[in-house]
């Protein structure tokens, strides 16, 4: 009987010290004290592709940093992606005067920031004038906003303490959705910033280094439904609502937590865990997921074909480092990239059928041009749009009337007897099998090539700073309106990636060339952009994608459809691909009014 009791004592002490370990890792996954217990059946928990670059919404270079400031600010109007409508967020209301060349933004009264100070007119006037305007300050929100060929931009205006005035120097197509929609700062925090900063070398303006991923997020200040509560690096994003959010009551959801997972395969058996309340699928995920749809009780949507563009580019810049004098580019590689006969066969050589069938298991389709698929401008190949099928043996014949030849062990030579050589970058993560894919492909055609998947920041410091790459694969965004992609093709635009230029204070770079075509495909885009007859609209827009087309600076591949999955527990969802296709952005666009049971 006492060694009965003695073993029922110790299985008890056994049991308490089991369930003493399973309190504390659950707080550990739990994320320590900070969350409190009621918080966690109120919580939204999403996976993010990768980590982010930076907290300030102007030098933003990324998608990723993009899409965590973006629940923090709030502009004047935003779009519908469901019906393109205009809808209202700081401002109540707004006139177009002047045939278009006047617009008046009413703010709402009593706007607040989140830390309790006045939004006002003089915040949208100094986000504009100070910041945006500002030439000490690289953005490419700025490109956007140049209007006409004089590249002119609109003059800001101050009415009264909740009215601001935007005069335009000529009719300009996007301006309302454009000078609407971007995200206003807090005055009282940055104006100070913009003072140079005595210790830096070059004498740069503290706000370049201000909000900064080392600065405490208790300091971010914000407008929209949320404001960040904590950030650890390559770890997690977790945001709290922003009490003084001017859609009062809302947002219903009190923890938004977006989990840094840069593998796809990690993030599919995490939501498969039931860690994750919503997915963004791949191709070779469909399968197994719908067949547990039921069962695990989520919905897979399907929003047709993704927005933006894949793509494989290749180094054009012909200049040099203006402190080395070194070639961004080696001189003799630099000969086959800007050999536009080289894009051509390279395009030809991709089997876009198999990147379909084998990476997307079928969902998805070919990418031709640089305007999104679902936007109301883009040109069908049924409408005259130029394609490259795949025909590798075209590429060969295309190669060699350009130049080039093939030694006994049919490698691709140059003119010069260089063998074709050169590295293809590709972000770690997704695109790896793609990368894995065009290196074969191209290889087919007697081209060499190291495939060298990194961190995405490794590639963007190398597009942005050093321009020292060959050739990678990239995918922007995209969206419905063209002109949103202007800072990729003005030829000074700090997204002309293919063949950057000096931004900001960088001085010129010796020996840097600049195309007949791509002075003409800035010049097609500037005048779309002036043109508010939506019929003329969209004849200047598809000669603009011929042209692209026709040089290849980008050489597109496919696009798969924006497939997500969102657990049942998620109410009021509203999946769109234009709403934003990088991971589940897409069923996020209304996330102050989404609840979960």
């Amino acid at each position: 009987m006492r060694r009965s009791l003695q073993k029922r004592t110790k299985i008890k002490q056994w049991k308490a010290l089991v369930l003493l370990l399973l309190i504390s890792v659950c707080s550990l996954l739990l994320w320590g004290c900070s969350v409190k217990p009621e918080n966690l059946k109120n919580r939204l928990v999403v996976p993010l592709d990768s980590d982010i670059k930076t907290f300030n919404p102007i030098l933003i270079g990324d998608a990723y940093s993009g899409i965590v400031i973006g629940y923090t600010l709030s502009g004047m109007i935003s779009e519908s992606p469901i019906t393109s409508e205009i809808q209202p967020e700081l401002a109540e209301k707004w006139e177009i005067q002047e045939d278009g060349k006047r617009l008046i933004f009413t703010l709402r009264p009593d706007l607040k920031w989140s830390d309790g100070q006045p939004l006002t007119a003089d915040d949208v006037l100094f986000t504009y004038q100070d910041i945006i305007f500002n030439e000490k300050i690289p953005t490419g929100t700025r490109d956007v906003l140049r209007i006409g060929q004089s590249q002119t931009l609109p003059k800001v205006e101050k009415i009264d303490d909740r009215r601001i005035a935007f005069q335009l120097a000529e009719p300009f197509a996007p301006a309302l959705r454009t000078l609407g929609g971007i995200g206003i700062l807090p005055k009282h925090v940055f104006a100070p910033t913009l003072q140079e900063d005595p210790k830096a070398p070059d004498k740069k303006l503290k706000f370049l280094e201000t909000w900064t991923l080392s600065t405490p997020v208790n300091q971010l200040v914000a407008s929209g439904p949320y404001i960040l509560q904590e950030y650890r690096p390559s770890e997690r994003v977790i945001f709290k609502p922003n009490p003084y959010y001017w859609r009062k009551g809302q947002p219903y959801i009190q923890q938004l937590v977006m989990q840094i997972v840069e593998s796809p395969d990690t993030a599919l058996l995490r939501f498969r865990s039931q860690d994750f309340d919503m997915y963004r699928l791949r191709g070779e995920d469909y399968q197994l997921l719908k067949r547990f749809e039921e069962r695990d009780r989520y919905n897979i949507y399907n929003a047709g074909p993704s927005t933006g563009q894949a793509f494989i580019m290749f180094n054009l810049n012909k200049g040099r480092n203006p402190k080395t004098n070194q070639p961004f580019v080696d001189p003799i590689k630099s000969q086959w990239f800007n050999d536009v006969n080289f894009r051509r066969a390279v395009a030809h050589a991709l089997n876009r059928d198999a990147m379909i069938t084998n990476l997307a298991r079928g969902l998805a389709q070919t990418q031709n041009s640089p305007v999104s698929i679902p936007s109301p401008y883009f040109l069908s190949p049924e409408q005259g749009l130029k394609v490259y099928d795949y025909a590798p043996e075209k590429s060969k014949e295309i190669l060699v009337k350009a130049g080039y030849k093939y030694d006994a062990q049919q490698q691709l030579l140059d003119a010069a007897g260089n063998q074709v050589r050169f590295t293809l970058l590709a972000p770690a993560g997704g695109r790896v099998a793609l990368g894995a894919q065009i290196k074969t492909d191209l290889e087919q055609i007697g081209m060499k090539v190291d495939f060298n998947p990194v961190d995405f920041r490794i590639i963007s410091d190398k597009l942005d700073n050093a321009k020292d790459w060959d050739a990678t694969i990239l995918g922007f965004t995209g969206g419905a309106e063209p002109n949103s992609s202007i800072n990729l093709w003005a030829t000074d635009g700090d997204s002309h990636l293919f063949n950057k230029g000096p931004v900001g204070d960088e001085p010129p770079f010796p020996g840097r060339e600049v195309a007949d075509w791509e002075k003409q495909i800035h010049n097609l885009m500037i005048k779309g952009a002036q043109e508010l007859d939506e019929t003329k609209r969209k004849a200047i827009y598809a000669e603009y994608q011929q042209l692209v087309q026709e040089q290849l600076p980008l050489i597109h591949l496919t696009m798969p459809l924006y497939l997500v999955a969102v657990r049942d527990r998620v109410e009021n969802v509203q999946p769109s691909a234009l709403a934003g296709s990088t991971g589940v952005t897409g069923a996020l666009w209304n996330i102050e009014q989404l609840k979960v049971k």
